[in-house]
C-alpha cells in the first residue's frame, strides 16, 4: 500500500478556508442577535448554547457540501455565502415564530432555544440537499 500525501496542500487549503468561513459566520450571526451569546454561555446559560450551536451546524452542513463539490475556492465561497445568507434568513423567520426570542435565550428558556437550533438545522440540510452540481 502507497501512502501518499499528494492532496494535503488541498486539503489545508479547505480546511483553512472552511474554518475562516465558520468564524466568518459566527462574527456576523453574533452581530445579528439582540443577546450576546458568548456571555451568556460563559455564564452557563444553554439556551444559548443550543441556539448558537444549532446555528453554527445550520451553517456547516451546506458549507461542507460547497467544500464537497467547490470547483475553486471563489466557488466555495460563492455558495458558502448563500448558505449564510440562508441561515440569516433562517434566523429572522425564527424571531417571526418566537416572539421575544432574545429575552427568552437570555432567560434560558430552552424551548425557544431549542426551537431556533431545529429551524436553522432544517434550512442547512435543506439549502445542502439543494446544492446540485
Amino acid at each position: 500500500m502507497t501512502i501518499s500525501m499528494a492532496g494535503l496542500p488541498a486539503f489545508l487549503l479547505y480546511f483553512c478556508v472552511g474554518f475562516a468561513l465558520i468564524a466568518g459566520f459566527a462574527a456576523v450571526y453574533m452581530r445579528l442577535t439582540a443577546h450576546d451569546e458568548i456571555a451568556l454561555i460563559r455564564g452557563g446559560n444553554l439556551s444559548a448554547a443550543i441556539a448558537f450551536g444549532g446555528n453554527l451546524i445550520g451553517f456547516s452542513v451546506p458549507l461542507e457540501k460547497a467544500i464537497e463539490q467547490a470547483a475553486s475556492v471563489p466557488d466555495l465561497v460563492i455558495w458558502a455565502v448563500i448558505a449564510m445568507v440562508i441561515q440569516f434568513g433562517a434566523y429572522g423567520f425564527a424571531r417571526i415564530v418566537i416572539p421575544d426570542l432574545s429575552r427568552k435565550i437570555e432567560e434560558d428558556r430552552i424551548p425557544s432555544a431549542a426551537m431556533l437550533a431545529v429551524i436553522a438545522v432544517l434550512s442547512g440540510t435543506l439549502a445542502a440537499a439543494s446544492m446540485t452540481e
